[in-house]
């Protein structure tokens, strides 16, 4: 079913993007622990059975069927497969530095098994044609769904929004300018109008950019001393309550893209203790590492938001844990060697993440217990489907079989060497991280299988 065509789903999403094609023979995921948030299961030692690409069963231990295949996941975690709502695969336009292919597989190598692609490609996917154009090239991938996400403004240039519905009927799932804010408040509030007749959100950069002009990191003693332009952390924050106000005005569903402070964090409960059509996601990195990070010019920590304080990151992991902030999403951005090797100022933002996002949020967040592993199945899975109203996101019966398997004990280290992706930047090199995703599924169909001790896998 190509992204064009559509389709509903038994978990009431429509199943876009679709990777390759239906499963060939029953798959038995069997003796591991069965987690999902989306309805309340928690079973210690269960299976999970698919059945024509789809969940036929989810708890309690069943009778594998003739010619089925069966996966040993004693030890290891089955839940509904992880869903990324923000990342950037650079095609077309730069498949240099990744594709999409090269991306979906890097996706299924950490666990998921959807992502929603950003539009700020070359050109802009802000058409129905370029977003039909990214659906195509991820049937050929047949690796992790991609479900491309169409710009706001042609261009991305805030002037004159783009043609949503036309865009939506060719697989788009959202709308976003990001890498760049929408500047004019006017254009903001009528494409959140405009997308509340489709039913999508619209995912924004909350960036001030005359706040934020030419800086280069969090803007406070750090950049100081390392003698950088900071971005104040009220570039971000102006923009964020700006978006909450014009969604009460217009009644639409505004998304908030890769949240990184306090303030922002006590915007957004404001907003949702209203009944605001709010939702937000953080990066792994934003919940994990500082602008401390930057020390030593380190271009591997440059991204925008940039890192900021220890107490803006505790403030984003406890509105993760409360749920203030519904969906973590990695900003996956790939780079050339040779543009982060810039001086700091000059080189590009962005890191990888889809293949250490897992690790880092069972490092920073479970192991401390901050988060309890149904909190993070459902901030990477649950919540991210049911927002975006994606296929997936469930292990309910008739629902997709996509599915993550993941070893919540697993020790590894970080070789960006070793990665799918083409992108190598990651400030994460050489740190070892616990939990690590195993067998991935899409459709009823294992995408990816990664080393296991004998028998596990």
């Amino acid at each position: 079913m190509s992204a064009a065509d559509g389709g509903a789903t038994a978990d009431g999403g429509t199943d876009r993007g679709a990777a390759g094609r239906s499963a060939a023979r029953p798959l038995l995921l069997a003796g591991g622990r069965v987690l999902d948030p989306s309805q309340g299961l928690d079973v210690a030692v269960g299976d999970v059975l698919l059945v024509d690409g789809r969940v036929a069963h989810a708890g309690a231990r069943v009778s594998a069927p003739d010619g089925a295949e069966v996966v040993d996941c004693t030890g290891l975690v089955v839940s509904p497969g992880f869903v990324d709502v923000h990342c950037h695969l650079r095609e077309p336009g730069r498949e240099d530095v990744e594709t999409i292919a090269t991306g979906a597989r890097a996706a299924a190598a950490g666990g998921f098994t959807a992502v929603c692609a950003m539009p700020n490609t070359d050109p802009v996917t802000d058409n129905q044609a370029a977003v039909g154009f990214i659906a195509r090239q991820a049937q050929r991938a047949d690796a992790a769904r991609v479900h491309p996400i169409g710009a706001i403004t042609l261009g991305q240039k805030g002037e004159r929004l783009a043609e949503f519905g036309e865009m939506v009927a060719a697989g788009a799932v959202a709308v976003s300018d990001d890498g760049k804010p929408v500047v004019s408040a006017q254009i903001m509030r009528t494409a959140l109008e405009y997308a509340r007749a489709f039913g999508i959100p619209v995912a924004d950069h909350c960036e001030e950019p005359t706040l934020a002009h030419g800086g280069a990191m969090n803007e406070g003693v750090v950049s100081m001393k390392l003698g950088l332009k900071g971005i104040p952390s009220e570039a971000e924050e102006i923009m964020a309550i700006r978006d909450i106000l014009l969604a009460r005005r217009t009644g639409g569903h505004v998304h908030l893209c890769h949240m990184s402070t306090r303030g922002s964090v006590e915007l957004i409960r404001w907003g949702k203790e209203r009944g605001i059509r709010v939702t937000a996601e953080v990066c792994p990195h934003h919940l994990s590492l500082t602008e401390h990070e930057v020390e030593g010019y380190r271009t591997n920590a440059k991204m925008n938001p940039p890192l900021r304080t220890a107490d803006d990151v505790a403030a984003l992991q406890e509105a993760v844990r409360d749920g203030t902030i519904d969906v973590v999403a990695t900003d996956h951005a790939p780079h050339h060697y040779d543009e982060k090797e810039r001086e700091f100022a000059d080189a590009p933002n962005g890191i990888v993440g889809l293949e250490t996002a897992l690790g880092v949020l069972v490092t920073w967040l479970v192991d401390p217990g901050i988060l309890t592993y149904a909190q993070l199945v459902d901030r990477m899975a649950c919540a991210p489907a049911r927002i975006f109203n994606l296929p997936g996101g469930t292990l309910r019966s008739g629902a997709v079989g996509d599915v993550t398997v993941f070893d919540p004990t697993r020790a590894w280290t970080v070789d960006p060497a070793r990665f799918r992706s083409k992108g190598r930047n990651t400030p994460y090199a050489g740190r070892t991280l616990r939990g690590r995703a195993l067998v991935t599924v899409v459709g009823g169909r294992v995408v990816h299988r990664d080393a296991a001790p004998a028998g596990r896998a």
